[in-house]
């Protein structure tokens, strides 16, 4: 069948234009969490406890996103890609434009983080069906041979995201004094969410379903329950995919999350300019993702995805120590986090959609990637701005030991995609022994 590459460019606009809002949502919470959130709604005479105690609502977002993935990545094997991927948009949307109105913990007491919380988990739940969603829709359009630079297109929408996340909130933090901005300026974000749903379900409901789906439905290959068949048939694609995706959860919440944080309360680093260094890598990221993306149909995802994970892991010592040993000079700490977050993520990030997309069937591929994206996600994202939190308090501020944790997450998943890699080539060779 000839591929119609207008449909092709529609789809993966429309992929990328979803992300971004979705993203956008997630992301906003977590760069709120530990400068807004510690002070008006989890309220403590200690800082260190407001502020895990905020990112403790920030890591259920995650802890909730495999059940998004269970639930989607059902409807999207069974009913289409394109139906789960709308209504996600929607309970995203919904979620965040709500968090505007939640008044705080002055006002109405315990109900005030409850409701905030109550919001975070619609937000798991939401970005839970989109991620897969979304990587699925360009990654089966596209040519066999460009899938790797196709699939990492809505890659780019976490990046637009949190560029667009933390530049409103460094826009709003440079515009307002402190006193509007905690009072009144921060809900400007989470309300605008609105505008930017309408202009994503606008360009998503114009696209048709995946060719490879209405393959599956037209030849009745769709299974009953996908989760229970990838379970069954993909174990080891599973735990090798969650083994690969802990990098990309460590690394970027380490840096898009837990650094802001860390330069505000330990390098003294103004917040507008530590949202700002993080926006600028985000903007960088953009470039570099689809040209990783596209390496990997070059050179094969999981050789790629290989180094990105080491180089990471790598990058993180030399990028702390430029932060701790030049605490005055913004122009390094911004480098600190541009070179490493900006460039050497999307070695990872790029591939990652592809990756993973290869590892299942299309019968039980939405279910899968979601799956091992989200679930793998509670422990390689959610959890590591409590953990780097924690490992600086008990260094006495040295961020040495969240260095080595990284690197420990680059090491496992180097070795995760290094074993995809030969279960891929193990495969290969049998079926050409076979033919």
């Amino acid at each position: 069948m000839a591929i119609d590459s207008r449909a092709v460019r529609r789809v993966a606009f429309a992929s990328v234009i979803g992300a971004t809002v979705e993203w956008y949502d997630f992301f906003l919470y977590g760069v709120v969490a530990g400068i807004v959130f510690n002070k008006l709604y989890f309220p403590a005479n200690d800082p260190l406890v407001s502020t895990l105690l905020a990112y403790t609502t920030f890591a259920v977002g995650f802890v909730t996103r495999p059940l998004g993935g269970i639930v989607f990545g059902h409807f999207g094997d069974r009913i289409g890609r394109k139906s789960a991927l709308i209504l996600t948009l929607v309970i995203m949307g919904v979620s965040t434009a709500g968090v505007a109105f939640v008044p705080t913990y002055a006002q109405i007491g315990i109900w005030a983080p409850i409701l905030l919380l109550s919001l975070r988990v619609l937000q798991g739940i939401g970005l839970g069906g989109e991620w897969g969603g979304a990587v699925l829709m360009a990654y089966e359009y596209a040519p066999p041979q460009r899938r790797g630079l196709y699939a990492s297109l809505p890659q780019i929408g976490l990046s637009i995201g949190l560029c667009l996340a933390s530049g409103m909130v460094a826009g709003l933090s440079r515009l307002l004094p402190e006193t509007a901005f905690l009072a009144w300026g921060w809900r400007i974000a989470f309300g605008a969410s609105l505008g930017l749903v309408l202009i994503g379900l606008y360009i998503r409901v114009k696209v048709m379903e995946t060719p490879e789906f209405l393959a599956l439905k037209r030849n009745r290959r769709e299974v009953k329950i996908p989760f229970v068949d990838m379970i069954t048939r993909y174990r080891g694609a599973v735990v090798l995919g969650m083994g690969a995706r802990y990098i990309d959860g460590v690394f970027f919440n380490v840096f898009a999350v837990f650094s802001i944080g860390y330069l505000t309360q330990h390098v003294s680093m103004s917040r507008t300019d530590a949202l700002l260094g993080v926006m600028i890598a985000a903007a960088v990221m953009c470039f570099f993702i689809p040209l990783f993306g596209n390496l990997s149909d070059l050179l094969g995802r999981a050789r790629v995805y290989r180094w990105g994970s080491l180089i990471c892991g790598a990058s993180v010592f030399p990028a702390f120590w430029l932060m701790e040993s030049q605490p005055a000079n913004t122009m390094m700490i911004w480098l600190a986090i541009i070179i490493p977050f900006g460039i050497f993520y999307a070695v990872v990030y790029g591939p990652e959609a592809a990756l993973f997309a290869e590892l299942f069937d299309a019968e039980v591929r939405y279910t899968g990637i979601s799956f091992v994206y989200q679930f793998s996600g509670i422990f390689a994202s959610g959890l590591t701005p409590i953990i780097a939190t924690v490992m600086v308090r008990m260094n006495g501020g040295k961020p040495w030991t969240v260095c080595a944790y990284v690197l420990f997450a680059a090491l496992v998943s180097a070795w995760s995609a290094r074993a995809i890699e030969k279960r891929r080539m193990g495969t290969f060779g049998a079926v050409v022994q076979a033919r």
